[in-house]
């Protein structure tokens, strides 16, 4: 596994990864749905936790390990409170995708792959959300925001700041 500095994981989080495992033991259909449960539970997907989650599936660390870093929307490090994704796609591309995120990194102080000192955000990444008709867009825990430009884009920021979107 990469070298990664984890946040210490505590033993009822852990042992909230098992009980939300368990049920699945013997089901690796079942390892996303898993995988998003335990996503809320623990701060980043550690060694430990996906230890625990080998065990109670059945199934090995490194199949569970492999599994997470696969998908881009999950992630082995720790992450903020929320977790913007930025478009990579060429339609936001063309529409001003990079002047976006440049007013995002500016705004945050932060760069793709990073989170912020306070841990409220964590700036990545998607190949492509599915929203082109709003391009450029980006998602905060999912949910989206289209039509974006370096402006706009800070407006949306300081709503997270405030404490005004959930």
């Amino acid at each position: 596994m990469e070298n990664v500095n984890y946040s210490q994981v505590t033993p009822l989080e852990l042992v909230e990864v098992a009980r939300i495992a368990s049920p699945f033991r013997d089901q690796r259909d079942q390892l996303m749905n898993v995988i998003l449960k335990v996503e809320k539970a623990v701060p980043a997907f550690s060694p430990q936790v996906t230890a625990v989650i080998a065990r109670e599936m059945n199934l090995s660390q490194t199949e569970v390990y492999s599994f997470i870093s696969f998908y881009k929307m999950l992630s082995t490090k720790e992450r903020g409170q929320y977790v913007i994704h930025m478009c990579q796609s060429a339609p936001c591309h063309i529409r001003g995708a990079k002047e976006v995120l440049e007013s995002v990194e500016d705004f945050l102080h932060i760069k793709i792959g990073e989170t912020t000192e306070d841990k409220k955000f964590t700036l990545e990444y998607a190949p492509c959300i599915g929203t082109c008709d709003v391009s450029p867009a980006m998602l905060i825990n999912g949910k989206v925001y289209g039509n974006l430009t370096p402006d706009s884009v800070r407006d949306v920021l300081k709503m997270y700041i405030r404490g005004e979107v959930m």
